[in-house]
């Protein structure tokens, strides 16, 4: 009976320890304040990269007149080449993989990437195996201490089309080296397309033409 409660002992702290080895940075010991924060004096000049996991696109539209309807891109890749001292001078070029569209109906996610209902059709959406959509900046104008206009051309569904941005610096600082470390930098950015312009016009009025956007963007130093 003692060697089993030795046992049972040392197999507990076992596993306790690997818990704690194991535990979320921020279980074992409260930070006292997020690391970013909305200092534009925290930001490092230098080529980024956007982070995957922290870079979301939502869409939203008009459904019926009757509410809004959103969804998501997610999984984006690209590049930000930033000097603080000169954010006239930035550059964006991301990368977002529609076939990853993202919506709470498993129903209308197929129906966006279905393929036309007849051969030689086309497709009511974005059909199956979608290219990706790209922005790549192409002017940066500032319009106050943290925010800007960035004009860009977006390809979606084969087309490429001017959009502008309305983007605000959202924070900048030192990531913890226990979860990667790096300097990272985010913004928020918003603008509207027609979607009919891009060839998606399928269901226009009951579904409206008008596409919000809304940009959550966060870049990690290369």
């Amino acid at each position: 009976m003692r060697r089993f409660l030795v046992l049972s002992t040392i197999i507990g702290m076992t596993i306790a320890g690997g818990a704690v080895a194991t535990a979320p940075l921020w279980a074992q010991g409260q930070p006292s304040a997020p690391p970013g924060k909305r200092d534009a004096a925290l930001v490092k000049s230098g080529t980024y990269e956007a982070d995957p996991h922290h870079t979301l696109v939502e869409w939203q539209v008009d459904h019926m007149g009757f509410s809004p309807y959103f969804g998501l891109f997610g999984d984006i890749t690209g590049t930000l080449q930033l000097d603080p001292k000169a954010p006239e001078n930035a550059k964006v070029s991301v990368t977002i993989p529609v076939a990853k569209v993202t919506t709470a109906s498993p129903g209308l996610t197929e129906h966006l990437l279905r393929g036309p209902k007849e051969a030689g059709g086309k497709a009511d959406f974005f059909g199956p195996s979608p290219a990706a959509a790209t922005f790549v900046s192409t002017a940066v104008r500032r319009k106050g201490a943290d925010e800007a206009e960035v004009t860009g051309n977006l390809t979606l569904n084969g087309v490429t089309k001017p959009v502008t941005l309305s983007a605000r610096f959202y924070g900048a600082g030192p990531v913890p080296a226990q979860m990667g470390g790096g300097e990272n930098v985010g913004f928020e950015a918003t603008t509207k397309i027609s979607r009919s312009a891009f060839g998606i016009g399928f269901g226009v009025p009951m579904v409206s033409d008008e596409v919000q956007l809304k940009i959550a963007a966060a870049f990690i130093k290369k």
